[in-house]
């Protein structure tokens, strides 16, 4: 669904006049900022199939600290995979990396360890690696990768679309005032329940992500 569709969706259950761009009105546009509002909250809820990506870094000699270039810092590592040496890496904290690389002498070879170190001036996220590479590797950073705000008509949703848009009115009926029959609370139960709906029927293509193991 599009960002304009989205927008004359909650238009229309709000009672009022669809538009034929986000930016035609200044209560289409706040419509339009409700809408990005609820595509958040709605994104961080569950870390969403068609969020699902892969970033790669590909090492070089001598070099530890790389940017997860398209991550805008908006990324959940889900696992780190040296697809070079065949294993799974492991997140370390800062302090751990503090002490590897400034008290000990850090050893080089292909890299075992991660953590995370800010971020870049195009706002990527950066981190450490260790041992410090001695050659090329390749790392695969799977993720969940939340998406930037939509801003133009024929930006899409790539999460489900019903919560997103139940959560909206909700949101634009609180901020408004008066609903024409619906309370605010039976608009935020019924996004609630869409809500998790979609969440169940997503989580059903990860079942080993719900199921606690014991040891």
């Amino acid at each position: 669904m599009t960002y304009l569709n989205l927008v004359n969706n909650v238009l229309r259950r709000l009672r009022e006049t669809e538009v034929s761009s986000v930016q035609t009105t200044a209560y289409s546009k706040l419509i339009g900022d409700i809408v990005n509002d609820a595509k958040d909250l709605v994104e961080n809820s569950w870390d969403w199939s068609a969020l699902r990506t892969t970033l790669t870094i590909t090492t070089t000699a001598d070099v530890f600290n790389y940017a997860l270039t398209g991550s805008q810092n908006s990324i959940k590592e889900l696992n780190v995979l040296n697809d070079t040496s065949n294993f799974i890496m492991s997140y370390q904290t800062n302090n751990w990396f503090d002490e590897a690389y400034l008290i000990a002498e850090p050893r080089t070879g292909s890299p075992e360890y991660f953590t995370y170190n800010g971020v870049n001036a195009d706002g990527d996220t950066l981190v450490d690696l260790y041992p410090k590479p001695d050659g090329v590797y390749s790392l695969r950073f799977n993720c969940a990768l939340r998406n930037p705000d939509l801003s133009a008509d024929d930006d899409k949703l790539k999460i489900p679309a019903m919560p997103v848009v139940h959560l909206a009115v909700a949101l634009a009926a609180r901020e408004r005032g008066e609903t024409g029959g619906t309370s605010t609370q039976e608009y935020f139960a019924m996004a609630n329940k869409y809500l998790s709906d979609a969440i169940a029927q997503d989580a059903g293509r990860h079942p080993e992500e719900t199921i606690f193991y014991t040891p």
